[in-house]
């Protein structure tokens, strides 16, 4: 029997801590697992009567009221005495487990987390949501330490895991807000490790990283985030078939691929898989998770598994070290397209001010002016071209700053680091990004000069 009592108020920290991302976007579902875990672990007015081992089924019967809808779809107002008829202000608000609306309201601003319409938001029902996202809070809350899983059953932990909320048990020095972040940032690793206690009883380091996918998506990127974790436990993974829309072609298409690992990068979460790519080329490809509208699992002994992927069953299908090695190989997070080498050029008040004493890649390196006459001359084949980057070289200032790298041709993300540094930073070589790279500054110009 679990012991514990929760106590904790639905403080902005802890809220931010349950959010497990950016809390302005996340807000409604982190309150309603710190409703959970009042109901779950609180004192003998707000805990539900359900075991300490329970399923979905026993902790929905519990925790709503008979009349609850059982189904799929969100539940309609049915029962004022039904917990899905509490709205969020309800919850956070209450004399006995909330706080004042008025100190929670600036403590919100305070975080540069209050989402917009935060009115309309405290007016809606807090758990009038679907079976689906239930299941996932609850799957949140054992990811979290909250819970245990053993099959179909949710188990009550007989320890709390630490918070990051003024006075709670200090942190595990193994964790860093409990995620065990795969940081290949070795330096922002032990600055993460470094400044992650409180400081004097104040949180004084917060790690804010760019997340596009809308709220919309998120619950999808959740279940596939899941599925592959379940794939990945196997003691044979299996090739999943993907249905898979893809931006880059304008195209949904489906893939027989092998999933090999997860990959936050351009402020998204990308899967990296190995098989049959939607651009018909190569072998490998990057999906990212949103944009995924299906995964089923397959069998090796499927027909439809393509003979570039079958062949590498059982003994050499790939690791995710051989994408962290292509990676080190050349800029960019498309490791599957060629490498080639780039030229650049920055003025240089903005090269010291900017690019001097930062890290872009281990083959980003600083050539004099002499050599990168020479690298034209070395790498640019067609003699027009050759001819036409050195006349543009000879009109540059010496004492400008020139680098080179190595770089994945097409790749999106250096695409948007040049776009970045533009017109400050030019591209020299290779001629043809040089020529893409004309094609769009022009293009963007004409938006600007035209009345």
């Amino acid at each position: 029997m679990c012991e514990q009592i929760f106590t904790q108020r639905p403080q902005i920290e802890l809220l931010q801590w349950l959010a497990r991302g950016s809390l302005k976007q996340n807000l409604p579902r982190s309150i309603r697992l710190w409703a959970l875990l009042i109901t779950l672990y609180g004192d003998e007015t707000n805990r539900i009567q359900v075991d300490d081992s329970f399923t979905f089924a026993d902790w929905r019967n519990s925790f709503f009221s008979s009349t609850h809808p059982q189904g799929e779809a969100i539940p309609p107002l049915h029962d004022f005495n039904c917990a899905c008829a509490k709205t969020t202000a309800d919850w956070i608000f209450d004399r006995t487990i909330g706080v004042s609306q008025s100190e929670w309201r600036r403590s919100l601003s305070l975080h540069d987390a209050t989402p917009p319409k935060l009115d309309k938001l405290l007016k809606q029902r807090l758990f009038a949501v679907t079976r689906r996202s239930l299941q996932a809070d609850l799957q949140i809350l054992t990811k979290l330490g909250w819970l245990k899983r053993d099959g179909h059953h949710y188990l009550r932990v007989t320890n709390f895991p630490n918070s990051p909320v003024r006075g709670s048990a200090k942190t595990n020095n193994t964790q860093f807000d409990t995620y065990d972040l795969a940081l290949l940032n070795l330096d922002l690793a032990d600055l993460a490790q470094s400044l992650k206690e409180p400081i004097a009883g104040e949180k004084r380091f917060f790690f804010e990283v760019d997340y596009i996918i809308h709220k919309t998506n998120q619950e999808r990127v959740e279940d596939w985030h899941e599925k592959l974790k379940q794939l990945w436990a196997l003691s044979s993974i299996p090739p999943i078939r993907i249905t898979y829309n893809s931006a880059r072609e304008g195209v949904t298409i489906k893939c027989i691929v092998y999933p090999v690992c997860l990959y936050y990068v351009r402020r998204a979460i990308y899967l990296c898989a190995f098989g049959q790519t939607p651009t018909c080329k190569g072998e490998w490809y990057n999906y990212r998770l949103d944009r995924i509208q299906q995964i089923n699992q397959l069998d090796w002994t499927n027909e439809d598994i393509p003979y570039l992927l079958f062949k590498h069953y059982p003994n050499n299908l790939p690791k995710p070290d051989y994408i962290r090695e292509q990676m080190e190989q050349a800029w960019g997070f498309d490791f599957y397209e060629p490498p080639k080498l780039m030229l650049l050029r920055f003025e240089r008040t903005f090269h010291d001010r900017y690019v001097q004493g930062t890290f872009r890649h281990d083959t980003f390196k600083s050539v004099s002016y002499q050599q990168a006459e020479q690298l034209i001359r070395q790498h640019t084949p067609n003699q027009e071209h050759q001819q036409a980057l050195l006349n543009v070289l000879q009109s540059r200032q010496r004492s400008d700053a020139y680098y080179c790298v190595r770089y994945r041709d097409d790749d999106t993300n250096v695409k948007m680091r040049l776009r970045a540094w533009r017109p400050h930073g030019e591209v020299l070589m290779p001629w043809e990004l040089r020529q893409k790279m004309t094609a769009e500054v022009s293009a963007e110009a004409q938006l600007y000069l035209t009345f």
